[in-house]
């Protein structure tokens, strides 16, 4: 009987290496150290570091794309809401590893692509496949009426998209889901708020502000007593 295959374990550990060590810092020693494997089965399953990379980053946005269905494909709730409850899921996934963990797609964007033409255009069609659900969701918000038709859909997909893994990079120096709340209540309330509502929140006032209108009131004050 043949010795079982350890690809899929090389796989597994190297996305969670990858993820710690990024795409230059994972080297192979560590990649099969962590998946209790000799050197020898990553050479002889995966041609080279870049073709290693690129699976692991297919099997991630396998991993992502079953989260866009869960909100996206949930017809329970309007268009609108489902971006909502996509945002939602994926910081419930950031929680869990205590905001130290972000996009894989992300994190290769700012690093591998600068070294692997590969990589970077395998990025390039995973971010347009990506981007394909939302573009319909955005598009079916707008025509509920859930959504301003100033923009057009994909227009608004990629600006949901490209700002949201802004605000999981900002996440992980913070280590505090404080820039994706940021991220999520100004979106809603600015690019995707429901058309002709009117949602003025009241800003709070500083105690220096506080002071300065008591001051300000005060000199008003006197000037009316002296007329």
């Amino acid at each position: 009987m043949g010795r079982p295959s350890l690809r899929n374990d090389i796989l597994q550990a190297g996305l969670r290496v990858m993820f710690r060590s990024g795409y230059r810092g994972a080297s192979v020693r560590d990649i099969c150290a962590a998946a209790g494997a000799p050197q020898g089965s990553f050479t002889n399953h995966f041609r080279s570091k870049e073709a290693f990379a690129k699976e692991v980053l297919d099997r991630y946005f396998d991993y992502l794309k079953g989260l866009v269905a869960q909100a996206l494909n949930d017809e329970t709730l309007a268009p609108r809401q489902r971006l909502k409850r996509y945002l939602d899921i994926i910081t419930g996934s950031l929680q869990r590893d205590r905001w130290t963990v972000g996009c894989l797609i992300g994190d290769l964007s700012l690093e591998a692509s600068f070294h692997s033409k590969r990589l970077r255009k395998r990025l390039d069609a995973i971010f347009q496949e990506w981007r394909r659900p939302f573009v319909s969701c955005i598009a079916a918000a707008q025509s509920a009426g859930e959504v301003d038709s100033k923009f057009d859909a994909t227009e608004l997909a990629e600006f949901l998209l490209a700002s949201w893994e802004g605000a999981i990079l900002r996440m992980k120096v913070e280590r505090s889901p404080a820039a994706l709340e940021r991220f999520k209540s100004i979106v809603f309330e600015t690019v995707f708020k429901k058309p002709g509502s009117t949602n003025i929140v009241a800003r709070p006032i500083s105690g220096r502000s506080a002071t300065r209108g008591a001051n300000q009131g005060r000199r008003r004050q006197a000037i009316r007593s002296k007329s």
